[in-house]
């Protein structure tokens, strides 16, 4: 049971903090023993991180639900493209590259180099001079963001980091960068969890405990919630470089063996 409560804390903390989900994963592996969850659990974790985002921009989705009606703004209607556009890329690269990107999770090499290159896309903002913001993205800005979304699948780069990161680059507002990363995140997360659930079929029954799930469920969902706000408050005061930091410290000790 304590297997299933760890995983679903560090899938809840790590999917939406900028920190990398995939590669903690890797790291409490290695540092606690723990067996790789199984993609049963994978797809049930997902969903509660999925389940925390639903709650947080439940407004924002009943707005672009709206906008299907005559009397919804053609702004939010806009958006449903806009997301659709931004999910094909890790929709391709998934199913490209799913058989073999599991190679590569052994690799502190690539791990470490990958903590390192999302400390710097983060910092990337501040540094490049960046166009009048605005808080929507736009059809180019939405694409390079769903670019950024698909890397993240490689252990080490962070989805939000990247993302948010991303959209700030093609000049959106903090706040608008943030709240386009989550939603770009509603497909991905229940594509990455119908995957699971699909290869759990087809794989037929494991061992699994029913109870454990739920545990890590509402783990992934609670923690999740508050990562979620922490790093909406954060993204909004301009602070987005403090997971930078801790990414590259984190990228020098992994490539130099002292945390794996």
């Amino acid at each position: 049971m304590i297997r299933y409560l760890i995983l679903g804390v560090v899938q809840g903390v790590t999917e939406f903090l900028p920190v990398s989900s995939s590669g903690h994963l890797v790291l409490f592996q290695s540092w606690l023993g723990l067996d790789p969850p199984g993609v049963l659990l994978e797809a049930i974790l997902h969903w509660g991180t999925l389940a925390a985002v639903l709650v947080v921009f439940r407004h924002d989705l009943v707005a672009i639900v709206r906008s299907l009606t005559p009397r919804g703004s053609i702004d939010d209607r806009k958006e449903i493209g806009l997301i659709a556009a931004g999910t094909i890329p890790i929709v391709v690269v998934g199913l490209l590259l799913r058989g073999s990107i599991g190679g590569i999770f052994g690799s502190t090499v690539v791990l470490g180099t990958a903590f390192l290159i999302t400390a710097f896309w983060m910092v990337l903002p501040t540094i490049v001079r960046r166009p009048v913001e605005r808080n929507r993205a736009r059809f180019t800005g939405a694409v390079a963001v769903g670019i950024a979304q698909a890397a993240s699948i490689l252990p080490g780069l962070s989805r939000s980091g990247a993302t948010i990161a991303t959209g700030g680059l093609t000049g959106m507002t903090p706040r608008g960068a943030a709240r386009f990363s989550f939603l770009l995140a509603i497909p991905a997360l229940f594509g990455a969890g119908a995957l699971n659930l699909w290869e759990a079929v087809r794989a037929g029954a494991e061992e699994t405990s029913w109870a454990g799930l739920i545990v890590g469920a509402i783990a992934a969902f609670a923690v999740g919630l508050l990562a979620i706000r922490t790093l909406l408050a954060l993204v909004s005061r301009g602070r987005l470089w403090v997971f930078s930091i801790y990414c590259g410290i984190l990228g020098l000790l992994v490539l130099t063996g002292l945390v794996v």
